[in-house]
């Protein structure tokens, strides 16, 4: 699939993986809409910046309009990728924590998708990739909250490539495993390193997904560093 010229949406813009995936879709020639609460350091004739912030439906409503407006409607492409995780065990959580990474994590998902979802049915084509994390295949102790949520992508990602895949739209969920962004900021317990797989490895996952021909379909992908914790001293 040649994307040169492809609208494609990105949330969580503004820095890691977003802000990676959106630099990897530009240099193959993609209109690149990036929705974020802050503006990425990207100056190129095919990126429009519209200020977002997913946990809200009206900011998400409003965004979808300023997109519709400088590029029009015809989204090839979404990734939800806006995210955000909060350590700490269930009974000493904070419900303002709690409530944060579901209007994030997942709410944002349905605010943008519901959005895009009716023109990508329409046109008969359309990829939406959904990043959920290795916490949305198993449970970590100390991120009940954010595995949570994170099963949560996993589970909605699965229903609804069902729901759309015979309107030749394709629905993908990838799963990271340990990721050297800013994520890792408030989190004591990991310090984000070299070993980690770099945000750009990410967005060349997503690059290889939106390539594929239309006919194929990545449904569940799995990536993790190689070696975690460095090469072993022999």
């Amino acid at each position: 699939m040649n994307l040169a010229g492809k609208i494609i949406i990105i949330t969580g813009v503004s820095k890691g993986i977003g802000l990676a995936t959106a630099k990897t879709l530009l240099e193959q020639g993609a209109k690149v809409v990036g929705w974020g609460r802050n503006e990425p350091p990207i100056s190129h004739e095919n990126f429009h910046f519209f200020e977002t912030d997913v946990q809200t439906a009206e900011s998400v409503a409003k965004a979808w309009e300023q997109t519709k407006a400088a590029v029009g409607p015809d989204v090839f492409g979404l990734v939800n990728n806006a995210g955000l995780g909060i350590a700490g065990n269930l009974d000493e959580m904070a419900l303002e924590d709690w409530h944060t990474m579901f209007r994030t994590n997942v709410d944002g998902i349905f605010y943008c998708t519901r959005l895009v979802l009716p023109e990508m049915k329409r046109q008969e084509s359309g990829c939406i990739i959904n990043i959920s994390s290795i916490a949305g295949t198993t449970g970590i102790e100390g991120m009940s909250g954010y595995c949570a949520t994170k099963h949560a992508v996993r589970g909605i990602s699965q229903s609804l490539y069902k729901e759309v895949r015979n309107f030749g739209v394709k629905v993908t969920c990838i799963y990271p495993g340990s990721v050297q962004t800013n994520f890792f900021d408030n989190i004591d317990s990991v310090t984000a390193n070299e070993n980690m797989m770099q945000p750009e490895d990410i967005a060349s996952t997503i690059l290889h997904v939106l390539q594929a021909p239309p006919n194929y379909h990545h449904v569940d992908i799995e990536v993790r560093p190689l070696m975690p914790k460095g090469r072993q001293k022999r």
